[in-house]
């Protein structure tokens, strides 16, 4: 999985998701040299959530059935 920035360019690629007791473990690079290893806690995905609007909460149910964007 990559995340792009706001030019368009690479900023993360996502190598692995994975499960570390109650933390979710994200693997990758940034800008395609520096390794990463994040843990993201249970009270920061709550935290997220609580940025979420309804049309951006909707948005993210259907992403996964959209087409590629030009």
């Amino acid at each position: 999985m990559k995340i792009y920035g706001a030019d368009n360019r690479e900023m993360m690629n996502i190598t692995a998701l994975e499960r570390d007791g109650a933390e979710l473990v994200i693997r990758g690079k940034i800008f395609g040299a520096m390794p990463l290893t994040a843990k993201l806690r249970p009270e920061e995905a709550r935290a997220a959530l609580k940025l979420l609007n309804f049309r951006t909460a909707l948005f993210l149910l259907t992403i996964f059935f959209r087409r590629k964007s030009a």
